[in-house]
């Protein structure tokens, strides 16, 4: 296990409003049109936030909140997540406030739980058609931020038996868009027994998660 100690903020907070509000920092749920279940697995970020506060002692808040693209408070969140089974539709205007938002600094962990990945690929394209999803090697500082993946991505679920892929949208070298697909990290972070998953299942699970928030807030502050 690789140790860091990192002095983090919202991409928006000054030093001394998290000092003032040390519950400030949480996960943004990415809110989404177009049929998807964009609240599935509501247990899932509740359970990683605790991980979080247990494990690396970081201020974080006990819930996660949720966001709409056009949410005026997007930029307070240096980590925005999205799941879902079903279609995922954006605007013209929500895709422009999007690629503002991870340009500035922000950070998307887009997590396929079966259903997503054709709709989220097309909504990626049209956001960043500048760029592409491309592979993360395991060799990735993402794999070692806090705990080591030497194999990368974890298999969480089976869903086509495909092996997990990490897949990312990158910009002047860095990572904007964290893509996990064939993994569904977030069934694994739920409470024990929803997916029967084997301890050893959910632990990978949540050291992925504490992985990704830590490597976003690393991104955030530098």
């Amino acid at each position: 296990m690789t140790v860091i100690l990192f002095t983090v903020m919202a991409i928006s907070s000054s030093p001394a409003e998290v000092l003032a509000e040390p519950d400030s920092m949480t996960i943004a749920r990415l809110q989404y049109d177009g049929g998807g279940d964009w609240y599935a697995n509501p247990s899932s970020l509740p359970n990683l936030l605790e991980a979080l506060s247990q494990r690396t002692g970081l201020p974080v808040a006990r819930r996660e909140a949720n966001v709409t693209p056009l949410d005026p408070a997007l930029r307070d969140y240096p980590y925005l997540y999205m799941t879902g089974h079903g279609d995922v539709v954006f605007t013209p205007a929500e895709r422009v406030a999007l690629r503002e938002y991870l340009l500035s600094g922000g950070f998307l962990h887009a997590d396929d739980n079966y259903g997503l990945d054709e709709s989220f690929r097309e909504e990626v394209r049209q956001i960043f058609p500048d760029a592409e999803l491309t592979e993360i090697p395991p060799d990735h500082p993402v794999f070692s931020t806090f705990y080591d993946f030497p194999d990368g991505l974890p298999k969480i679920h089976e869903h086509d038996g495909e092996p997990p892929q990490a897949l990312g949208i990158f910009v002047d070298g860095r990572m904007l868009v964290f893509y996990s697909y064939e993994s569904d990290l977030g069934d694994g972070w739920e409470d024990e027994g929803v997916h029967e998953d084997t301890p050893k299942t959910r632990e990978d699970a949540i050291r992925m998660g504490v992985n990704l928030f830590l490597f976003a807030l690393g991104q955030a502050a530098s």
